[in-house]
C-alpha cells in the first residue's frame, strides 16, 4: 500500500491469475493429462516452421518490422479473406497485424470505448474479454448462451433487450469458446440488423474460423451494412498450431484500422517479425491443409466426446473450436471449481471450470471444459482415465 491506496488499479481487482495458469500448474504438479488450457501438443507444419528459420537467417524481421505489419503478411491476410470469405480488403489501409488475437481485442476496445460505454458480450466469454473491457473503462453487459437440445443457444430477444442508449459495441465470438457454438446465418443476420438499427460497432473474434465441424463460418462483415462497423479479428495460433508465435490481425475499414492502430502502437508497437513472414506463407497453404486440419480435429472431438459420455457426463458436442463442454451433475457434482481441482487426484486429468467465464457464476457452475487439440494417444489415455469416474 502507498498513500493508503492498493497498488493494483481498481479496474483490475477482480482479475487475478488466470484459470488457465492455475490449472496448467496443477497438471504439472500432479503429472496429469492437461486438457484444460487450449494449446496443441504438436507443432504446426514443418514447412512453415522452416520458413521462420529462413526469415531469421535472411535478416527478415529481426529488427523492428513496420508498425502495421510486414507487407507480405498484410497482403496474405487480404488474400485469405478474399479466398475463403469473398471479402475484399486493401492490405495497405484495411489490415493491421497484432501480437495475437488477445492484443487485437485489447487494442480494439481501448481505441473504440470511452469510460462508461456498455459492451455486450456473449456469456460464457473468454476471460481476457472481461479484463480488456475493464481496462478500457467500459461496462460489461453479458448475454448468456443457454443449453438447449444439446448445444448452447443465443436468445436474440435477450440480446436486443440488452441494448441501451449507453451501448457502444457488441463483442462477438464465433465459433465460440468455450461452448463450441457456431452462430447460424440467421442469427448473424439478426445481429447485423440490430447493429445497423442501433448504430453499434461490433468486434468479432473469429480465431476458430477454420475449425467448424457442423454448419459454416460466416464473417459478420459480409452482411449488409456491416463492412464499415465491424472489426474482424483472427490469428495464426489456432489455425496453424503455432500458439506461441502470437501473430494475429484485424481487418476493417480504414477508419477503424486507424483507430485500433492508434491504441495498438502503444501496447507492443511491433512483434514477431520473422514469424510474420512465415505466417504469410502459411495463409497461402492449399485448401487441403485446412480440410485435413478440420478432419483431424473432428475425429478428436468425437473421440473425446464419446469418452466423456461413457464416463457419465452430459456432453455438449461442439460445432466448432477445439473445446467440449460437459455437465457434471450426472456424476453427482454441482461445483465446477471443486470438481476440476479434485479431478487430477481422482483420475489424472485436468479440465477448466466454465463458471470462470461467466458474470452469472451460478449459470456456469455445473459446466466444465475439456480441450481436444491433443495427440490421439493422449486423448485415448485421458478417456480411459475418465471412465473410472463412473465407478467412483
Amino acid at each position: 500500500m502507498t498513500q493508503g491506496r492498493p497498488l493494483l488499479n481498481r479496474r483490475l481487482t477482480d482479475f487475478g491469475t488466470t484459470i488457465f495458469a492455475e490449472m496448467s500448474a496443477l497438471a504439472v504438479r500432479t503429472g496429469s493429462i492437461n486438457l484444460g488450457q487450449g494449446f496443441p501438443d504438436t507443432d504446426g507444419p514443418e514447412a512453415i516452421r522452416e520458413a521462420a528459420v529462413r526469415a531469421v537467417r535472411a535478416g527478415h524481421g529481426n529488427q523492428y518490422p513496420p508498425g502495421p505489419g510486414v507487407p507480405e503478411l498484410r497482403a496474405a491476410v487480404a488474400e485469405h479473406q478474399q479466398r475463403h470469405h469473398g471479402l475484399a480488403y486493401d492490405p495497405d489501409t484495411e489490415v493491421l497485424v497484432t501480437t495475437g488475437a488477445t492484443e487485437a481485442v485489447a487494442a480494439s476496445l481501448l481505441a473504440l470505448l470511452e469510460p462508461g460505454d456498455e459492451v455486450i458480450a456473449l456469456e460464457p466469454y473468454y476471460d481476457s474479454y472481461a479484463a480488456c473491457i475493464a481496462m478500457a473503462g467500459g461496462t460489461r453487459v453479458p448475454v448468456t448462451l443457454r443449453p438447449h437440445e444439446g448445444a448452447f443457444r443465443l436468445d436474440l430477444d435477450e440480446l436486443r433487450a440488452a441494448v441501451t442508449p449507453r451501448t457502444r459495441l457488441i463483442l462477438l465470438n464465433t465459433p465460440h469458446n468455450p461452448t463450441g457454438t457456431v452462430l447460424s446465418r440467421e442469427e448473424l443476420a439478426a445481429i447485423a440488423a440490430l447493429a445497423c438499427e442501433r448504430d453499434l460497432l461490433v468486434v468479432t473474434d473469429e480465431v476458430y474460423e477454420h475449425l467448424v465441424f457442423e454448419g459454416e463460418h460466416i464473417p459478420l462483415a459480409s452482411f449488409p451494412g456491416m463492412r464499415e462497423r465491424v472489426v474482424t479479428i483472427s490469428s495464426a495460433g489456432k489455425t496453424f498450431s503455432l500458439t506461441g508465435w502470437k501473430i494475429g490481425w484485424i481487418t476493417a475499414s480504414p477508419e477503424l484500422v486507424t483507430a485500433v492502430r492508434s491504441a495498438k502502437q502503444f501496447l507492443t508497437y511491433v512483434s514477431g517479425g520473422p514469424f510474420q513472414y512465415a505466417v504469410a506463407e502459411a495463409l497461402r497453404l492449399p485448401g487441403s491443409y485446412f480440410d485435413e486440419l478440420r478432419a483431424d480435429l473432428r475425429a478428436k472431438r468425437d473421440l473425446l466426446s464419446e469418452g466423456l459420455a461413457e464416463a457419465g457426463f452430459d456432453v455438449y458436442r461442439p460445432a466448432g473450436t477445439y473445446f467440449v463442454t460437459v455437465d457434471i451433475r450426472p456424476l453427482g457434482a454441482e461445483d465446477c471449481f471443486a470438481f476440476c481441482r479434485a479431478l487430477p487426484e481422482r483420475c489424472g486429468v485436468v479440465a477448466v471450470p466454465n463458471a470462470v467465464f461467466y458474470d452469472h457464476r451460478a449459470q456456469g457452475a455445473p459446466f466444465v471444459r475439456f480441450a481436444f487439440c491433443k495427440r490421439t494417444d493422449v486423448l485415448t489415455e485421458a478417456v480411459t482415465r475418465l471412465k473410472g469416474l463412473r465407478g467412483a
